[in-house]
């Protein structure tokens, strides 16, 4: 369903160095992102708007072109994330119209710049709501990728992470059940998995049971960073524990040829933990 050769990679072989993008959340615009992806060599680049206007009629059409040209120039594949904290479970009057709104404006602003796909989330309960939260959840996903569906960009559902038990608010979806039934009831052209390897070790599948359960051709991106496993952490690689040659040699083996992308740290903190996960791989001859 998917392909690594997206809007702004052009139809080459990739290594996995290229393959290997940067999140860079709210520290850069969309054009400030591309621009830097541009100048170090960053091929995939994922960008949240909600340090900003979240509104298509604040692009200049001499910012959408610049945009596009440096994406095609430097074979940058540009991806939008929405904010985890915005509430795609929400069910309260006015606020749910809301978070409508807030999706329709990040396809719209995907499609104008040239976005390949747009990070979604299920959203969260508060444990007593939970069935209310999930059913609105899925529909409002299921109008969110209706409404994507002449657009350019896919829309890819993150598995969330856990939250202790003691908490009141937790995600969806996060168990390998719930994220499993997502995509079932969820199903269309335009939906992919932005797998999370270290929200998935939360759980006692971890990350072989989550991979082999929904398999390469439903992976859209792969998210990275290292933990300990148990609670929620951004940590760069190597300051957790998590074994990412035994991850590429999983991800990499099944014939999976899309990409990674880092999401901890500083920008700088980002272009290093690639060249460490490079070192890691014990498989790098061979891509």
């Amino acid at each position: 369903m998917f392909l690594t050769v997206q809007a702004g990679v052009q139809g080459v072989h990739m290594t996995l160095k290229e393959r290997i993008g940067v999140d860079t959340g709210q520290k850069l615009s969309i054009a400030e992102a591309v621009e830097w992806a541009a100048e170090n060599d960053v091929h995939y680049v994922d960008v949240c708007l909600d340090g900003g206007p979240i509104d298509p009629d604040q692009y200049t059409e001499e910012e959408v072109e610049s945009i596009r040209e440096t994406c095609a120039e430097a074979d940058v594949s540009l991806g939008l994330h929405t904010l985890s904290a915005v509430n795609v479970a929400e069910t309260s009057a006015h606020v749910d119209d809301a978070v409508d709104e807030y999706l329709r404006a990040y396809v719209d602003i995907g499609d104008m710049v040239g976005a390949d796909r747009i990070i979604v989330h299920g959203g969260y309960h508060f444990t007593d709501d939970y069935e209310a939260r999930v059913a609105a959840s899925k529909a409002r996903l299921t109008r969110a990728l209706e409404y994507a569906a002449d657009a350019e960009p896919d829309l890819f559902l993150e598995n969330h992470n856990f939250e202790p038990d003691a908490s009141e608010m937790h995600y969806v979806p996060v168990t390998l059940d719930e994220v499993t039934d997502y995509f079932d009831d969820l199903e269309a052209d335009n939906l992919g998995w932005a797998f999370n390897p270290p929200h998935a070790r939360q759980f006692p599948e971890d990350i072989d049971g989550y991979f082999e359960a929904l398999g390469p051709d439903l992976c859209a991106e792969v998210r990275l960073n290292d933990n300990h496993g148990d609670v929620e952490e951004h940590l760069a690689p190597g300051e957790g524990d998590l074994d990412f040659d035994a991850m590429f040699q999983l991800i990499e083996g099944s014939g999976y040829d899309g990409h990674y992308m880092l999401a901890f740290g500083t920008l700088e903190d980002m272009l290093e933990g690639r060249e460490y996960l490079l070192d890691q791989y014990s498989g790098m001859a061979s891509v």
